[in-house]
């Protein structure tokens, strides 16, 4: 399980204020191989983890554009999974890498997600105030709480919260984005990296 928590102000009232504030953590098996943030992309564009699995390379769980594209996706619990899916990362990557408006993105992916094993997905243009999707995401769903599963920071044997960012995004549009990786599937190691920068018209 993974999880996410943000707080939107499309229009913060103090210049101090943040219009977005992220935190996530990800979960996920210690072997699976994956890359930590950084920028990619045909212009470097984007700041996201790439997952490296062997079938799955190029999927991510959480990205951001410097065009202020942002999406974030979380699996849930199903009784069994189907080994014939597509990716879900791939959903995160294909968003910030197009040019379709998150709304519309939405609408698509509703008519596809069979295609996947269970996801949440959270996708919005910060450039966009306020963005319909955001508004309208949640609004005709309760999400259940899992208690068992529910843990803000996963330790299993080999499975458990590798990652954890932070987005904060400031009513200027200054982008900071902290990462703290687990190293060498060691739940004692983790680097901590952060990058900046503002968001382009």
């Amino acid at each position: 399980m993974c999880i996410i928590f943000f707080k939107f102000d499309p229009r913060p009232v103090s210049k101090n204020a943040y219009r977005l504030i992220l935190a996530a953590n990800r979960d996920e098996f210690y072997n699976r191989p994956s890359k930590s943030a950084d920028f990619w992309g045909s212009n470097n564009e984007i700041l996201s983890g790439l997952d490296m699995e062997e079938g799955k390379e190029g999927g991510t769980w959480l990205g951001i554009t410097t065009h202020g594209k942002l999406a974030a996706l979380t699996n849930y619990l199903q009784p069994q999974l189907d080994r014939k899916a597509r990716g879900r990362g791939e959903l995160v990557t294909h968003f910030l890498t197009t040019e379709v408006d998150s709304l519309s993105y939405l609408k698509k992916i509703s008519v596809e997600g069979h295609l996947y094993n269970g996801f949440n997905l959270v996708a919005a243009d910060l450039r966009q105030l306020p963005d319909p999707a955001i508004e309208d995401q949640g609004q005709e769903y309760v999400q259940p709480i899992l208690n068992k599963y529910a843990a803000v920071c996963v330790r299993c044997p080999g499975y458990g919260t590798r990652t954890n960012t932070i987005i904060l995004v400031d009513a200027d549009g200054h982008v900071t984005f902290t990462e703290r990786s687990m190293l060498d599937k060691d739940p004692s190691r983790w680097e901590t990296s952060t990058h900046e920068f503002t968001l382009q018209s």
